[in-house]
């Protein structure tokens, strides 16, 4: 029997994620912020949930938290004053409602944003050292959540977040002068983390932590003239120098342990 699933963020990955779910005979429930994405939700196979979270969980909580495995899918808001406060306290107070249900694993999507550009390739086993402070908020969150004892816990650092309507040629379509063109990126595309976190419940991979991230790292300057070549808009323009500090995230544990 295959275990139920809550998704907590019922966004751009969480609204995919928890439709292909349903179709493979999932029970899922999905939560969103917005009255209006409720219908949508329930259109795509998924019991909806309006909640709120902020230092508490508020609104439709009810049973939601009463499924097997919980996945927590929102991301840090780079607007937000304190993030390095204010977030951690949201992912702690679903934590202790997932405690007061039934809720045995927890799939905790993070970013490859915790990482600093050290100009070579980067592993799990690498020290962090974020640059913004959406990544440092991840980098605290990421430390209580591998000390969890009640639940287990599994980690997925995901690149730069491409696919369906968040298509990778609008970021810097018509830009001029952009530096770091000859950077590496590290993007990985919705499917694939669709894929990544099926294979995760299926195979069981449970208290584990993995980077999500294409075999590809072309330049700055290739991926986006591309990417703008082939979905219709206006080409980037890159500064002559085009250097520029970069990481290269390695997904090879995950393609060894997921045979993905």
């Amino acid at each position: 029997m295959n275990p139920s699933i809550s998704i907590i963020g019922c966004g751009w990955l969480g609204l995919p994620l928890g439709k292909f779910l349903a179709k493979k005979n999932y029970a899922v429930k999905g939560s969103t912020t917005s009255q209006d994405k409720l219908s949508l939700i329930e259109k795509a196979g998924i019991q909806a949930y309006k909640i709120i979270v902020n230092d508490q969980v508020e609104g439709d909580v009810k049973d939601f938290f009463d499924f097997d495995i919980l996945i927590i899918n929102i991301p840090p808001k780079r607007r937000l004053e304190n993030i390095q406060e204010t977030h951690p306290q949201q992912i702690k107070a679903i934590l202790a409602k997932a405690k007061q249900g039934t809720i045995k694993q927890v799939v905790f999507i993070s970013s490859t944003g915790v990482y600093g550009n050290e100009n070579r390739v980067l592993t799990e086993s690498d020290a962090l050292d974020p640059v913004r402070e959406s990544g440092k908020a991840l980098v605290i969150i990421e430390d209580f959540l591998q000390k969890e004892k009640e639940l287990e816990v599994t980690i997925l650092r995901m690149s730069g977040l491409v696919g369906g309507d968040r298509k990778a040629g609008r970021f810097l379509a018509g830009k001029k002068d952009i530096p770091n063109g000859q950077a590496h990126v590290n993007m990985v595309h919705r499917e694939d983390c669709i894929q990544v976190i099926y294979q995760i419940i299926k195979q069981e991979k449970w208290g584990e932590l993995y980077n999500v991230c294409a075999d590809e790292h072309p330049t700055r300057a290739n991926f986006y003239t591309s990417q703008a070549q082939k979905q219709g808009f206006e080409l980037p323009q890159f500064a002559a120098e085009g250097g520029g500090d970069y990481k290269i995230i390695s997904n090879q544990k995950l393609k060894t342990d997921l045979a993905y």
